[in-house]
């Protein structure tokens, strides 16, 4: 029972740290919205003396308005995708505390599904992060490059399945356990 509550232990903080993440995707996700609508409508317009926004970004900030824009995207981008695999991290833990044990089959289930989405959500995310860039880098000029990087979502996505298959046997033990009780 030990190792047990030791696990139930770790679900609450992996609920916990979802649920931050998801808040942090969510609020990137529309900082960065607010940051495109801001450079659009101020940028060119707002002026300290004759000096503009858009002025202070190309000389103290050595980027482009550009390599900006296309950052913000991306940004959009990713923190969309993290917010979402957060979320079905969060209802994984949260159905996981509800059960009070890993080893049930409905929890294996979800928990092979959430390794799925931790290799597919960043793959896609990348995928269409690296489109929004090409888009941009033909649109606008001086984009600097960029490069992303999503090996360790493979490694972790591979790690859920993997344990998915633990979960699921000590599932299936169990029930064996209770069935040969009964008979």
């Amino acid at each position: 029972m030990k190792t047990l509550k030791t696990i139930q232990k770790l679900s609450k903080a992996g609920k916990i740290f979802s649920k931050i993440i998801f808040v942090c995707g969510i609020v990137g996700f529309c900082l960065c919205i607010a940051g495109i609508v801001s450079m659009g409508l101020g940028a060119p317009a707002l002026k300290l003396g004759s000096v503009t926004l858009k002025g202070i970004i190309n000389t103290e900030a050595e980027t482009t308005v550009g390599t900006i824009y296309t950052a913000m995207a991306v940004g959009i981008i990713l923190c969309a995708g993290e917010a979402v695999l957060a979320k079905f991290a969060e209802c994984y833990f949260k159905h996981e505390l509800a059960d009070g044990t890993p080893f049930t089959f409905s929890g294996a289930r979800e928990l092979k599904r959430l390794g799925i989405l931790t290799i597919c959500i960043p793959v896609g995310t990348q995928i269409a992060a690296e489109i929004v860039y090409a888009v941009m880098n033909q649109m606008m000029q001086d984009i600097a490059p960029f490069r992303l990087d999503n090996s360790s979502s493979i490694g972790l996505g591979i790690t859920f399945i993997i344990v998915s298959l633990i979960c699921r046997h000590g599932a299936e033990i169990q029930n064996g356990v209770e069935d040969a009780k009964e008979n």
